[in-house]
C-alpha cells in the first residue's frame, strides 16, 4: 500500500467538476499495472488489466471532492461562493481555503462575523472568501468567476494508525480502488478489471455512468465511506454499528446484489478479515446506484471504509481499514475470476 501517493491525492484539489489535475496523478499511478488505460468525456480515469478477457468488473471510486465555486467578486475585493456538493457552509466559517485558478493555488480565508455566527442557518451565498485584496480589480488579477474552492487543510497523522483530512470521502475510494486492481494483476487475476477513478458522484453521477455505459460490465463493485458510529453524537442504531480500524463495510440493501454479497463475505473469512456491516434498505448514495442502473442493469454490491465526520474538513480514518479494503477486493477479484469461468450466477432466484 502506497501511503505516499493517497497523501499526494488528499494534497489535490478536486472540487467536484474540477478533477483533472488529479486525474492525471491517477492516471500516472494505473500505469504501473494497468495492460491499458482510458479515458472519457466525463473526466473519468480508468486503469485496466486484461482489456481482452470476456468477462469484466467495473471498479468505482469517486475522485471529486466537496466544496464551492466562486460566483461573484464584489467591489471590496471579496469573493462570493456557491457550493458543490454536499457542503455544511457552517462548519467553514473563519477556516483557511484554497483558491485554484488556471493550476495555480490563491490562499484565503472564510470571513467571519458575529452576525454570521448568530444566523440559525448558514447558506454557501452567506460565505464570503478574502484573499486579502482591497479591490476587485487587484483580486481579479488572480481568481476568476468560475474557479472551485476547497478547505485549505494538510493531511496529519493521528494516534492508533489513524489520519485526518479533508476529501478522505471519496479519495481513499479511488485510492483502494487503485491499489486492489495492482494487487489483483500480481495475485493473477484473469477478468478484465476497469478500476475507475470517477468525477462527479458528490454532485451529478456523470463518471459512474459514462464508465458503466461504456464499459458494458458483468458487475460493478463502488468503493466509497460510511458514516462510522463510534463518532461524537453518532449511533449504531441507525444503521448498523460501524467502527474505525474495524474492517471493511459491506452494505445489505434492496439495490445490492446478494451473490456478489455473499461472496464477498466467504472471502474475507478464508482471507481472515474482518468486515462489518451496514443497512440501507434504498438507495446507498453511492456510484454504485448509478451503475446499478446503467444499461440494462449491472449488479454490484458496495465496499465501504468507515469515516468519521464525513463532508468537513477533518475527517478521520484508518489506515488498517484500507489495508484490508485492498487486500479483501483483490482476493475477491482473483476469486470472481475463476468463478465467472465456472458460470458465476448473479441471480438470487433459480427457475
Amino acid at each position: 500500500m502506497n501511503r505516499e501517493f493517497l497523501k499526494e491525492l488528499l494534497a489535490t484539489p478536486s472540487v467536484s467538476g474540477y478533477e483533472e489535475a488529479i486525474q492525471r496523478k491517477a492516471l500516472a499511478f494505473g500505469k504501473g499495472f494497468a495492460h491499458t488505460q482510458r479515458t472519457d468525456p466525463s473526466g473519468n480515469a480508468i486503469s485496466v488489466v486484461n482489456p481482452q478477457a470476456a468477462h469484466k468488473i467495473l471498479l468505482c471510486g469517486h475522485i471529486d471532492e466537496i466544496g464551492f465555486v466562486v460566483t461573484h467578486i464584489d467591489g471590496s475585493g471579496l469573493l462570493h461562493l456557491t457550493g458543490a456538493g454536499g457542503v455544511r457552509p457552517r462548519l467553514y466559517i473563519g477556516s483557511p481555503v484554497q483558491v485554484m485558478h488556471g493550476g495555480q493555488r490563491v490562499s484565503g480565508v472564510i470571513a467571519t462575523s458575529s452576525d454570521l455566527l448568530r444566523k440559525e442557518r448558514t447558506e454557501a451565498s452567506d460565505l464570503l472568501v478574502d484573499i486579502g485584496a482591497d479591490s476587485k480589480e487587484e483580486a481579479a488579477k488572480l481568481v476568476s468567476i468560475g474557479d472551485p474552492v476547497c478547505a485549505d487543510v494538510a493531511m496529519t497523522e493521528l494516534l492508533n494508525d489513524r489520519f485526518t483530512c479533508r476529501a478522505l470521502d471519496d479519495k481513499t475510494g479511488a485510492f483502494v480502488v487503485l491499489e486492489a486492481a495492482k494487487m489483483a494483476a500480481e495475485k493473477g487475476a484473469t477478468m478484465g478489471i476497469y478500476a475507475a477513478t470517477t468525477v462527479g458522484e458528490e454532485t451529478s453521477g456523470r463518471g459512474a455512468y459514462y464508465a458503466s455505459t461504456r464499459i458494458k460490465p458483468d458487475c460493478a463493485i463502488a468503493v466509497d465511506v460510511t458514516w462510522a458510529s463510534d463518532a461524537p453524537g453518532a449511533t449504531p442504531t441507525t444503521t448498523g454499528e460501524v467502527k474505525l480500524g474495524a474492517g471493511p463495510v459491506l452494505c445489505r440493501a434492496s439495490v445490492v446484489n446478494k451473490p456478489m454479497n455473499a461472496l464477498l463475505e466467504q472471502v474475507a473469512k478464508e482471507e481472515g478479515i474482518d468486515i462489518q456491516w451496514e443497512i440501507a434498505t434504498g438507495h446507498t448514495g453511492t456510484d454504485g446506484d448509478t451503475a446499478n442502473r446503467a444499461g440494462e442493469g449491472v449488479p454490484m454490491a458496495l465496499v465501504s471504509i468507515p469515516l468519521r465526520y464525513m463532508h468537513s474538513s477533518v475527517e478521520v480514518g484508518s489506515w488498517k481499514d484500507l489495508d484490508d479494503c485492498i487486500r479483501l477486493l483483490s482476493a475477491f477479484l482473483v476469486r470472481l475470476s475463476a468463478e465467472m469461468e465456472k458460470g458465476f450466477d448473479f441471480c438470487a432466484l433459480t427457475v
